[in-house]
């Protein structure tokens, strides 16, 4: 006989706030060993999937993905919601972030920190990239019951890196979607919790097997449900180009077309209508099966570790952290922005959520910093390696 408990609000929103933050690392520190190569390359060196790490044997290292996603939450702690104070905060946070050297760092993203650095208000850069894109996710989290702040903060917050409209309305449109995608999954776990009786907890209500990395045996959405997710979201597209690209991807989904199709007709750069669009290819293809998702657009090469963590971002907010790989998240580098401290970040966006005065998960800086000098030269020699095996180097 399980052991069940009963299930507050607040635990099932923690669970789609950490599975959020957590599904962004996983995909990023996934894809992140494979950024820059093509598709075939992954294939004929890796296999049909990716389902391990190659840092250090099969430690996970997380990039800038994941560490913008942190600071974006880290600046949503204050009740009231207040924007000057987010803004204001996310970009000091910016500077900080950008001093410790991180890695994976986009030109516009560069651009804009040196901006900061040299005291300007207005940092944003006319880039389309995917840098406001792949952090907005815990914004639509957080906002998911309000509409109109989930605009003005994904607008403000986008803004102090990108300020072409199809990078802030991709920023917009992943915010959106995870907003429906947190209300979907709440409004199924309370249906689940209603129809039983009883809650279980987190770690035992997807009834995981961590030995299969992850797939949710218990709640499965089915394509028609994500497909209205996807409906549900797209408004906040008005520039044709990123709608259409968009567009392309729900019609490539519904036909159950190949990844290799998809990365075709969408792109897998880092050019925001690429990535979005492909993104939101793997995850309506295969959105009930969280890790197959987060694979199928690593395979697809390009920008692998940002166009994964969106689609781990999504996964995470529809299933929590209950229907992630576990054995992946465990794997992950536990320093500065790893699980533990996701998880932290997700208990006070909670606490927050619920009026409450809550403190700021912190870390040690300097071994943020350490971490990353450490990790610098063997991304590069990494990289090195896998060119020379290509031939591209002599």
């Amino acid at each position: 006989m399980s052991t069940t408990t009963n299930l507050s609000q607040a635990d099932l929103l923690y669970d789609r706030f950490a599975g959020v933050l957590l599904g962004t690392a996983v995909g990023d520190a996934l894809g992140l060993y494979l950024e820059g190569l093509e598709a075939d390359s992954i294939q004929s060196q890796f296999g049909s999937a990716v389902d391990r790490y190659y840092l250090l044997g099969n430690i996970g290292f997380v990039s800038d993905d994941t560490e913008q996603s942190a600071l974006i939450a880290q600046s949503l702690i204050k009740f009231p919601p207040d924007l000057d104070y987010s803004v204001n905060r996310f970009r000091t946070a910016m500077l900080g972030w950008f001093c410790r050297m991180p890695f994976g760092v986009g030109q516009a993203t560069s651009y804009s920190c040196m901006k900061i650095l040299m005291g300007s208000k207005n940092t944003g850069i006319p880039s389309a990239g995917n840098g406001a894109a792949m952090r907005a996710a815990i914004l639509g989290a957080f906002f998911y019951d309000d509409s109109e702040l989930r605009n003005q903060f994904g607008i403000g917050l986008a803004n102090i890196t990108h300020t072409d409209a199809r990078g802030v309305e991709g920023a917009l449109f992943v915010a959106e979607m995870t907003a429906a995608c947190v209300r979907a999954g709440l409004d199924r776990q309370a249906q689940v919790i209603s129809d039983t009786g009883v809650g279980q907890s987190a770690a035992a209500g997807a009834k995981l097997d961590t030995e299969n990395n992850g797939k949710t045996n218990g709640v499965v959405y089915g394509d028609e449900w994500l497909l209205r997710l996807y409906d549900q979201s797209v408004e906040v597209v008005q520039d044709k180009s990123l709608k259409e690209a968009l567009s392309n991807a729900r019609e490539l989904a519904l036909e159950k077309a190949s990844v290799d199709d998809a990365r075709k007709r969408l792109g897998c750069s880092g050019f925001v209508n690429h990535s979005v669009s492909l993104a939101v290819f793997g995850f309506l293809r295969f959105g009930d099966d969280p890790l197959t998702a987060i694979q199928s657009v690593i395979m697809a090469g390009g920008d692998t570790d940002s166009n994964a963590a969106i689609v781990g971002a999504l996964c995470g907010a529809l299933h929590g952290e209950s229907g992630l790989p576990m054995k992946l998240i465990s794997q992950i580098n536990d320093g500065p922005f790893g699980p533990e401290h996701l998880r932290s970040l997700a208990k006070a966006l909670v606490e927050t959520k619920k009026g409450k005065s809550a403190a700021t998960p912190g870390y040690f800086w300097p071994v943020a910093f350490a971490r990353n000098v450490a990790v610098i030269p063997i991304l590069l020699s990494h990289t090195l390696l896998r060119l020379a095996r290509r031939g591209k180097i002599t």
